[in-house]
């Protein structure tokens, strides 16, 4: 039995050299098919805040949580969505700093694009970029995966609302309505599939509504520390304390009537 334990611990042990060595490795896939530092950064992504996006007919909305600030820390200074182009705004989840290097790159891009082809790049043109960016550095070595998910939405030049996903392993994909990031994203998803109709999407109030709901589902720390957004064929507005606090009293009269019916 003593021979069976010692034979059973040596063969965990070996297992275990064998996974880290393909665990340290980003251009190795393992034996069974993985690639460990593309799914560690998946792992960053779900353990950072939620991040919600809504297609609607006349506008995107990007709802965001926010991690609570420190006391003297200024709030302007911790933004979790950027304005890309005069109609393209992105939304992340993961690491800060990882994210803001993408949105720097994508800015140059829009940029470029404008220079060279003298027109606005659509959504899906900026998001091949910032996807086929992350699969590089998941594919050489001296580098890490970004430890980012982002949500890309806005407004093509032919006036037609996108909205739009990316992955760590350099993925993405077009969406009506998702959520990335936070350990309860896939409650988030559900909820959103739930709720969406082309009924409610079909004004910008209530595309409003279902976005700022969906995030509040999983938010911890409530509606204290949301940021939200409308990306319109005009551009994206940031909405203030005020707007928000409407809304969501809105959303609670709606849900009284839900529980009372």
């Amino acid at each position: 039995t003593l021979h069976f334990q010692l034979k059973f611990v040596q063969v965990f042990v070996d297992s275990l050299k064998l996974k880290m060595s393909y665990d340290r490795a980003i251009t190795v896939f393992s034996p069974d098919g993985h690639l460990f530092q593309v799914e560690y950064a998946q792992e960053a992504v779900r353990k950072g805040t939620t991040a919600i996006g809504v297609r609607g007919k006349t506008c995107v909305v990007i709802a965001v949580e926010r991690l609570s600030a420190a006391k003297l820390q200024d709030t302007r200074t911790v933004r979790k969505i950027c304005a890309l182009d005069s109609r393209i705004s992105i939304a992340f989840a993961g690491l800060t700093a990882d994210a803001r290097v993408l949105v720097n790159k994508a800015r140059v891009e829009c940029q470029s694009h404008r220079l060279t082809v003298e027109d606005a790049p659509t959504v899906e043109y900026i998001t091949r970029y910032i996807a086929q960016t992350k699969q590089k550095y998941t594919q050489s070595n001296g580098r890490r995966p970004f430890g980012v998910s982002t949500l890309l939405a806005g407004y093509d030049p032919d006036g037609t609302p996108q909205l739009y996903q990316t992955e760590p392993s350099g993925n993405f994909s077009a969406w009506k309505a998702n959520a990335v990031g936070g350990p309860r994203t896939k409650t988030a998803r559900e909820f959103l599939e739930q709720k969406y109709s082309d009924d409610i999407v079909e004004t910008e109030r209530g595309t409003l509504k279902l976005a700022l709901r969906a995030l509040l589902e999983v938010a911890q720390s409530g509606a204290k520390n949301v940021e939200l957004a409308v990306i319109r064929e005009s551009g994206m507005e940031l909405l203030g304390n005020d707007n928000i606090k409407d809304i969501v009293k809105e959303i609670e009269e709606e849900k009284e009537q839900e529980a009372e019916d």
